[in-house]
C-alpha cells in the first residue's frame, strides 16, 4: 500500500476490529502484520489493557515514519519491549521472527492478495499463535478492479492479477486445511467514485492492480470513473495444537498427550 490508499487501510481496520467486539478473547501479546500509521493500534490498547505489540511495519514506510511507529507502538505496550519484525524478511525468508506459541491475536490487513503462497502464511500464523489464539485478517478478492479488465484497457494499461486471488470460500478451506477451528468468513463490495483519472491511476498502482513502472496510463482515454473492491474478512481459532495434523480424516494423536494410569492395587 502507499499513501494513496491509507484511509482504505484504516477504514477496513477499522470495520474488522468492530467484529472482535463480539468476541470472548484474552489478549496479551498481539502481532500485527503489516502495520501502519492508524487507529488501530490504539482500539486494541482500548478492547485488551495491557496488551504488548509486535509490529511488523510495512516495507514502504520511511526511516522517519518507522521511527515514529516503533516509538508509538512502545507507547501503546505501556513501555513492554515491543518486538519489530521485517515484512522483508518474512518475504525472503517465509518466516515470521518470532518464537511458536508466543502470540494470542494475529490481525492482518489487506496483505494476503499480495503474497503468492498465502498458504505458508496462514502456517506461520497458526505456529505462532498460542493454544487458543485468533487470526482475524482481510485481503482484496479476485473481482477487485474488474472494471479495468475490459478489453480495450488491456491492451493500453499494463494490467497485472493480485497474486493471490481467492475468494472467501478459497480461505475458509484453506484454514480448515491449515487447522485452524470455526473459521466465519464474510466480504463485501466498496465501490470508490473517481473525479480524477491520475488518483484512480494512483489507487489502482497502490493496489497492485496496475505495475508500478507504467508511464503511459495518462494517455489512455477511456478510463472508468469507479474502481470495486471486494473485501474480504474472516477469522478463526488456533485450537488443539497438541494435536498432530489430521491426514485422510482420522485425527492423530502425539503419545506425549496420553495419560498413563496406573493401577494402586497389584495383580
Amino acid at each position: 500500500m502507499t499513501q494513496s490508499i491509507r484511509w482504505l487501510q484504516d477504514e477496513i481496520a477499522d470495520r474488522m476490529l468492530q467484529k472482535l467486539d463480539i468476541v470472548k478473547l484474552k489478549a496479551k501479546d498481539v502481532l500485527l502484520i503489516p502495520d501502519f500509521p492508524g487507529a488501530h493500534a490504539p482500539f486494541l490498547t482500548k478492547r485488551f489493557p495491557g496488551i504488548r505489540f509486535h509490529s511488523a511495519p510495512e516495507s514502504e514506510l520511511s526511516k522517519l515514519e518507522l521511527f515514529k511507529l516503533r516509538a508509538i507502538r512502545f507507547w501503546n505496550s505501556k513501555f513492554k519491549s515491543a518486538s519489530c519484525i521485517s515484512l522483508d524478511d518474512y518475504k525472503k525468508t517465509g518466516r515470521i521472527n518470532l518464537p511458536s506459541n508466543s502470540v494470542d491475536l494475529v490481525v492482518s490487513v489487506l496483505f494476503i492478495q499480495d503474497l503468492s503462497d498465502p498458504k505458508h502464511f496462514l502456517q506461520e500464523c497458526w505456529r505462532v499463535l498460542k493454544e487458543g489464539g485468533l487470526l482475524t485478517l482481510s485481503y482484496l478478492g479476485p473481482d477487485t478492479g474488474k472494471e479495468l479488465c475490459s478489453e480495450s484497457l488491456s491492451q493500453q494499461l499494463p494490467l497485472q492479477k493480485l497474486a493471490s486471488p481467492w475468494d472467501m470460500h478459497d480461505m475458509g478451506d484453506a484454514l480448515l486445511g491449515e487447522r485452524f477451528s470455526d473459521p466465519v468468513m464474510d466480504m463485501e463490495i466498496l465501490g470508490l467514485d473517481y473525479d480524477s483519472d491520475a488518483l484512480l491511476l494512483a489507487d489502482a498502482k497502490a493496489l497492485n492492480l496496475l505495475a508500478s513502472n507504467d508511464q503511459n496510463g495518462a494517455q489512455c482515454t477511456q478510463l472508468p470513473k469507479k474502481l470495486s473492491l471486494e473485501v474480504v474478512y474472516g477469522h478463526a481459532w488456533a485450537l488443539g495444537k497438541h494435536l498432530a495434523k489430521a491426514q485422510d480424516h482420522v485425527a492423530y494423536i502425539d503419545l506425549n498427550q496420553i495419560g498413563r494410569k496406573t493401577r494402586s492395587d497389584s495383580a
